[in-house]
C-alpha cells in the first residue's frame, strides 16, 4: 500500500478530460513526469463503469492524494459523519495515503458553492479544531489542512490570518497543505507581506503543496480561479518555501481552461526544475570538491 512517503516530487491534478491523454501518453517521458496526482474525493466515490475503470487505471501507475471540497470543516452544521466514514472506505479502497481539506466553510443548511473564511477569533480555534481532531478519529489517520484563499474580511477578528493558521495547526495537531497561490492572493488582496506569511508558517508541518493559477479583477483584487498559469511572483514564493523548508512534494492545480497536457507539464516540469535546484544547493560540499 502506497505511504505517505510515496508523496513526493511535482505533482499533477487530475481532471476526468486529461485521463486519455494521460493514458495515451504511458510509458513517454510525459507521463514518467508526474510523480503523483491529486483527486477530489467527491468527485469520484460511488463512481462506476468507465469513470471507475479509469481511476483503477490511475491508482496503479500513480500515488493519489485526495483534496477534498466539501467537508466544511469551519461550518455552523454538524460535521457530517457519514461522509466522512465513506471518504474512509474510498481512501483505504483505493491505497490513498493522504485526505486534505480546506481550512473554510462552505455550507450552511445546504452548499454554498464558494470556500468561505472562518472568523479570526479564539472561540473559532477550538471549534475548528476540535472537528479535525474528530475527523481524525473517524478516518484514523492525520489530515492536513489548506490555507484558503478568501476575498471579504470577517468583521470579527482577533487575531491575522497566520496566527489563527498556527493556532488551529497546533490544537488540532494535523498537517499543513500549503497553498502558494493562497498566500500570494491573500496578500494582494488584503495588503500583506506574503514572505512574512510564509515564513511564519510551522514549515515542520507542511505534507505538500500547491501552485496555481488566478485571475487579476483590479490591482488590489485577485480571484482564485486556477484557471491561468502560475505567474513569476508565484514562483519565485515556491522556490523562497523550498529554500526555507526543503523540497516537498508539490502539485500543479488547473480546474478550468485547461490547456492540452503537454502545456500543463511545461509547468509540472518547472516545479521539479525548482526541486532539483533547491535541492543541489542545499547539498553540502564534498570535502576536497
Amino acid at each position: 500500500m502506497p505511504q505517505l512517503a510515496d508523496i513526493r516530487g511535482a505533482g499533477l491534478g487530475l481532471k476526468r478530460e486529461l485521463i486519455p491523454q494521460i493514458q495515451a501518453a504511458w510509458g513517454s517521458p510525459l507521463s514518467a513526469s508526474i510523480d503523483f496526482l491529486e483527486i477530489a474525493p467527491e468527485n469520484w466515490i460511488g463512481a462506476g463503469g468507465k469513470a471507475a475503470s479509469q481511476l483503477a487505471w490511475c491508482v496503479e501507475r500513480y500515488p493519489l492524494v485526495c483534496h477534498g471540497l466539501s467537508l466544511s470543516l469551519g461550518g455552523p452544521h454538524p460535521l457530517d459523519e457519514v461522509f466522512l466514514q465513506r471518504v474512509g472506505q474510498f481512501l483505504d479502497t483505493h491505497r490513498i495515503p493522504l485526505y486534505t481539506e480546506h481550512l473554510s466553510y462552505c455550507s450552511d443548511g445546504g452548499y454554498l458553492y464558494d470556500l468561505l473564511p472562518i472568523p479570526f477569533t479564539e472561540e473559532a480555534v477550538h471549534y475548528v479544531a476540535g472537528r479535525i481532531r474528530r475527523t481524525q478519529d473517524i478516518l484514523g489517520r492525520r489530515i492536513a489542512v489548506e490555507n484558503a484563499s478568501f476575498y471579504v474580511a470577517s468583521p470579527i477578528a482577533e487575531m491575522d490570518e497566520l496566527t489563527f493558521l498556527r493556532a488551529v495547526l497546533a490544537e488540532a495537531d494535523c498537517d499543513l497543505h500549503l497553498d502558494i497561490n493562497n498566500i500570494y492572493v491573500n496578500s494582494v488582496n488584503f495588503g500583506y507581506d506574503p514572505y512574512a506569511f510564509l515564513r511564519g508558517i510551522p514549515g515542520e508541518r507542511i505534507v505538500y503543496g500547491h501552485v496555481a493559477g488566478h485571475d487579476r479583477q483590479a490591482a488590489d483584487l485577485i480571484i482564485d480561479t486556477h484557471a491561468q498559469d502560475v505567474i513569476d511572483p508565484v514562483w519565485d514564493m515556491l522556490r523562497e518555501a523550498y529554500v526555507l523548508y526543503d523540497t516537498f512534494p508539490t502539485l500543479l492545480e488547473r480546474d478550468s481552461n485547461i490547456p492540452p497536457l503537454a502545456s500543463l507539464m511545461s509547468e509540472v516540469d518547472r516545479i521539479a526544475g525548482l526541486q532539483q535546484a533547491c535541492s543541489a544547493k542545499a547539498m553540502p560540499e564534498t570535502p576536497g570538491s
